[in-house]
């Protein structure tokens, strides 16, 4: 179903991603400065997550992967919502009555494309946030490198509310990216707050108005493609692992990180970035990216 919101609209310039590809709870669109645009595209369920979001995601960012024309990932939401997180009938109530093995791979599915791919993806991922983001759509944020969300975007852990505690993965991720005490708040009380909460806590990067969230969206996505992608890809999964390393092994780790960099780096960025530094005299680090060859 299309939505009705037209700041939600994907750009006017766009190109289906395969020609034949058949996705109906997810729409995917790139536009004609490389972004991606992902769209969970059940607007009337205020787009909560069942199987054809899960399997059609997945199938998605394969095809994203190897799609040279797609340079930054954008997910986002049909209609006001982001997403108000796990269908309750289809992806719980349905699955558990059927066979354990069906189940089973669904939350596979599941975990493989909210947190296993989506934070090591070699790609940049922003989440935009246009409305509700509730539960199990919180794996879907943070999964992401980067969030820009609506000022009035209405978030929640409301799991307690039902009697339940935000399972998955969802309290692992929301335990790395908030401090103890507003982790624990929200996750408590099941009190939702706005975008601008959001951003003060740390959950998203930038918070704006509603008019302005599709433009700020895209200019990050814009400074992220400026980007060398090797090197982009290298940082974010070297955080990711750098983080639960001990003092030394990180130190070793990114030693060995950064000599692969200049094995695979086809630009050589490293010592680009030198050369217009040191002898061009073109190059400040501290405003700006180095100039890339076309």
């Amino acid at each position: 179903m299309p939505s009705n919101h037209p700041k939600m609209q994907p750009p006017a310039d766009t190109t289906t991603l395969i020609d034949g590809l058949e996705q109906k709870d997810v729409v995917v669109s790139i536009d004609d400065e490389g972004i991606a645009w992902l769209r969970m595209n059940r607007p009337t369920k205020r787009n909560a997550i069942n199987p054809g979001i899960v399997f059609e995601m997945n199938e998605a960012l394969d095809a994203l992967e190897l799609d040279d024309r797609a340079k930054a990932i954008v997910i986002t939401g049909s209609g006001e919502a982001f997403s108000a997180g796990q269908d309750l009938k289809e992806y719980f109530r349905e699955p558990d009555s059927g066979h354990p093995m069906m189940r089973e791979r669904l939350h596979r599915a599941n975990a493989a494309w909210q947190w296993k791919r989506l934070m090591f993806y070699p790609k940049p991922t922003i989440a935009m946030v246009n409305g509700w983001c509730f539960g199990g759509a919180f794996q879907v944020l943070l999964g992401c490198d980067l969030a820009v969300a609506d000022e009035a975007a209405k978030f929640g852990l409301s799991e307690i509310n039902w009697g339940i505690i935000p399972a998955g993965i969802v309290t692992k991720s929301v335990a790395m990216a908030l401090s103890q005490r507003a982790a624990l708040y929200y996750i408590m009380t099941g009190e939702t707050f706005d975008g601008r909460r959001a951003e003060q806590i740390g959950l998203v990067n930038i918070a704006v108005p509603t008019d302005q969230l599709l433009e700020r969206t895209k200019v990050l996505a814009r400074t992220l493609i400026e980007r060398n992608p090797v090197v982009l890809r290298s940082a974010k999964v070297a955080y990711h692992h750098c983080r639960d390393m001990g003092w030394d092994a990180a130190y070793d780790y990114l030693a060995a990180k950064s000599d692969q960099n200049v094995v695979r780096d086809p630009e050589q960025g490293g010592q680009q970035g030198m050369k217009q530094f040191l002898d061009d005299k073109t190059f400040r680090p501290g405003l700006g990216a180095y100039k890339r060859s076309e």
